[in-house]
């Protein structure tokens, strides 16, 4: 068949385009993604830089590539982006002069799954105020003890165990472990962590999800009371059951040591920290000034130097 008319090619050519264009809208669902960004009153924050990253097809050569949309909140905090693509999740950012950044993840899921309510999240960042960060003593721990049955002390301002098992001097938290191997699978173990003086001490702190998005999770101040003198771990394996062997990520516990009372039993001078983690796998801050309970760590000022690449930290 022979066609005569140009203008009727035209317009089919034009229905052809618009139906495959309307089919590769419809085999590549479009997520539609809101992000919200508050600060520690709950308030919103107008004016951050956000990014929202997805995955795109990566060109030759490459395994990922990622691309992001872009903007700025609102006035009621708030921005909103969405894009027709197959990525299985996406990353969202916040950024504001006077403030820690903030991110997080989300998972979409697969695309041939196009769940729209899935694949419309509403997510907020939280942006917390930078007030007074500080240099610490800095460290991440992945180790255990290097003895056994035996109380071990740990110097924080050295960054070691105390002597004869390191070049520590000043015992600031003791680490006693037990292991009794009855079997393969028939196992209990026990980590204390105490202190030497009266009035050191440990607590636990949560952190909600919102505080997880910001970079700095923990509050800027270390409590002054509240402190107990010991935390004990206990795990174990029996035969035929699941190990209850692991590191809870999800711990966070403040620190004092090297406590001075006064003839009341008041504290009269002492050291603050925080530590991220679980133990024997966390990194703890030491504050070196006594009394001041701020816990805001500048990365760039690590007091401790030297630290191997598994041992450094870089969260405030």
């Amino acid at each position: 068949m022979t066609m005569k008319n140009p203008d009727c090619l035209l317009v089919i050519l034009t229905l052809v385009s618009c139906a495959t264009a309307q089919d590769t809208d419809k085999a590549i669902p479009q997520w539609k993604a809101t992000l919200h960004v508050v600060d520690e009153k709950g308030d919103p924050v107008p004016g951050a830089s956000v990014k929202i990253w997805y995955h795109v097809a990566p060109p030759p050569g490459q395994s990922i590539a990622m691309t992001n949309k872009s903007g700025w909140t609102d006035s009621s905090g708030a921005f909103f982006a969405a894009e027709h693509s197959q990525t299985a999740e996406l990353a969202f950012e916040a950024q504001k002069k006077g403030y820690y950044s903030a991110g997080k993840s989300y998972e979409l899921g697969a695309s041939y799954q196009d769940d729209p309510v899935k694949w419309s999240p509403s997510v907020t960042l939280l942006l917390k105020s930078i007030r007074k960060p500080i240099p610490m003593f800095a460290k991440r721990i992945r180790s255990q003890p290097p003895i056994s049955e035996t109380p071990a002390g740990y110097d924080l301002e050295a960054g070691d165990w105390v002597a004869p098992n390191g070049k520590g001097t000043k015992t600031d938290v003791i680490f006693t472990t037990h292991f009794d191997k009855r079997a393969k699978n028939d196992w209990d173990y026990k980590l204390s962590v105490s202190f030497p003086k009266p009035g050191d001490g440990i607590q636990q702190f949560e952190i909600s999800d919102l505080e997880k998005s910001s970079s700095l999770r923990s509050p800027h101040e270390a409590p002054q009371d509240g402190y107990q003198p010991q935390w004990t771990k206990t795990q174990s394996q029996r035969p035929g059951e699941p190990s209850e062997y692991g590191i809870d990520k999800r711990l966070n516990f403040f620190i004092r040591v090297r406590t001075v009372l006064d003839e009341q039993g008041k504290v009269k001078s002492a050291f603050y920290g925080k530590i991220y983690g679980d133990f024997m796998d966390f990194q703890y801050y030491f504050n070196p000034t006594p009394g001041d309970g701020n816990v805001e760590f500048d990365p760039k000022q690590n007091l401790l130097k030297g630290l191997r690449s598994t041992e450094q930290v870089d969260a405030p």
